[in-house]
């Protein structure tokens, strides 16, 4: 049986009395692009950050590679992450830093060329995200939101990473924008030949870039399943959810 690129059992994080995971579960295989869809406070943004490290569950493993991760010290967090680009919701750009900066930031952090060849580098691939040299010496409160979230996406493909994340990807975009995010997470992936995990409310855009779709609710997976199943789940709450509804099990608290 084939190791998952990264599998997640029984994890459990809580902030006080509000229990964030409850036993949450999920496997994503090599090369495989997977969405977890769930409502704003659901959860999705603290089990990206459990897996990256930057919060520790109580309970229950992350493995990479079928390393566990979970207490691990941190020069092998650092190896870890090392393997892993993301894109943040909003981008989340260093504002003091000119765009071909901001793109080569793991770069020029883990040392791997000199600033030359690291300008080089981040505007061949602001040019494989539609975005032309010129662009490479603007600062970020210069561009546009669309623009933002491409640069963001080319920082996060920079150093040709084994495993995206992608936070929110289309959050805060026009329909046409966030189509082009989309089709451009898809490129990139497919060219890096990258593990992807994304999460998100978007319904369009997780059909656009999954293979395979899961849904959190109350902190853990209630459903997870082929993209071209998620139409026919018999199961009220992905129905709801999937289709907009306000009626349904799923209560505005609930989702927000």
């Amino acid at each position: 049986m084939t190791t998952p690129k990264l599998e997640l059992t029984d994890v459990h994080k809580r902030f006080g009395a509000n229990r964030v995971l409850d036993g949450f579960d999920l496997s994503v295989g090599r090369g495989e692009s997977v969405v977890v869809l769930g409502g704003s406070g659901t959860g999705k943004s603290v089990m990206l950050k459990c897996i990256l490290g930057l919060l520790h569950p109580e309970a229950g493993s992350i493995k990479v590679d079928g390393e566990e991760t979970v207490g691990i010290g941190q020069r092998e967090r650092d190896r870890i992450n090392r393997q892993i680009g993301m894109l943040f919701q909003g981008a989340a750009l260093f504002d003091s830093l000119p765009v071909w900066e901001n793109v080569a930031f793991g770069l020029l952090a883990q040392k791997r060329c000199g600033r030359r060849s690291a300008r080089d580098r981040a505007v061949e691939i602001l040019g494989q995200v539609g975005l032309g040299e010129r662009i490479a010496d603007l600062y970020p409160a210069e561009l546009s939101g669309g623009m933002r979230k491409r640069v963001g996406l080319a920082r996060a493909v920079a150093t040709r990473p084994a495993i995206m994340f992608f936070d929110e990807p289309t959050t805060g975009l026009d329909p046409i924008m966030s189509d082009v995010i989309n089709n451009l997470i898809c490129s990139s992936v497919k060219d890096l030949g990258a593990t992807a995990l994304s999460i998100t409310h978007d319904i369009a855009s997780a059909r656009k870039i999954a293979d395979r779709v899961a849904m959190i609710y109350q902190g853990r997976i209630i459903w997870a399943g082929a993209v071209a199943e998620m139409d026919q789940v018999d199961n009220p709450y992905v129905d709801q959810f999937i289709h907009g509804r306000a009626e349904g099990p799923i209560t505005s608290g609930m989702a927000g």
